[in-house]
């Protein structure tokens, strides 16, 4: 419906931007939510992370990447040589999708309508900080990027050039290793992981 469509000329900054984030209704997954969860960071940041929805304690604290997942990332990127201050971090989907489990909220993969209904957010943050290095965190944050589905490994350890002249380096989600019980091979991903982030870090130099 038109009256769900933010108009772009209302959106002129990230404050904007954000207001527009908690109020947006482009499609249903705002009815559970708590509220809505823009992105974070300077708009002058080079490198911005995309991440898939925000989980429980995004949804809770309105901030990205503040939950257990959240704090492996700090971890890699410090590790990295990075400094989260001087990043861009966001989501793809800026809603919480979850299913309840007793007094627990249990994430829920977002629908490929989902995404793409929220793709709209995504692009003005781009436009916003504009920053010559994204690096997508999981395929949800792929698909927002590039609107199409695709697997992390099909397109891992390449530097995508893309149509507004920033460059793409897709990797794993940090909550893909909290979920992997053998602990060797959680330690071979983390590995690989933080070297994507330092991939990224030469790149956007």
């Amino acid at each position: 419906m038109p009256g769900n469509r933010a108009p772009t000329d209302d959106i002129r900054t990230l404050d904007d931007l954000a207001r527009g984030v908690d109020r947006c209704r482009r499609c249903p997954l705002y009815r559970d939510a708590t509220q809505g969860v823009a992105g974070e960071g300077p708009k002058s940041a080079r490198i911005m992370l995309v991440g898939e929805p925000p989980g429980d304690r995004e949804d809770l604290e309105g901030r990205p990447f503040v939950g257990p997942a959240g704090r492996l990332l700090d971890e890699a990127i410090d590790e990295a040589g990075l400094d989260r201050r001087r990043l861009f971090l966001t989501n793809a989907v800026k809603h919480f999708k979850f299913a309840p489990r007793g007094k627990r909220r249990l994430h829920q993969r977002p629908t490929a309508g989902e995404v793409d209904a929220c793709r709209w957010w995504l692009d003005k943050e781009r436009q916003l900080v504009h920053p010559a290095l994204i690096v997508t965190l999981g395929a949800t944050a792929l698909r927002g990027v590039t609107g199409r589905s695709a697997s992390v490994q099909s397109m891992r350890g390449e530097a995508v050039a893309l149509e507004d002249g920033a460059t793409l380096v897709a990797t794993i989600h940090p909550s893909f290793l909290l979920r992997m019980p053998d602990r060797a091979r959680a330690a071979r991903e983390r590995a690989g992981f933080v070297a994507d982030l330092v991939r990224a870090r030469t790149l956007a130099a």
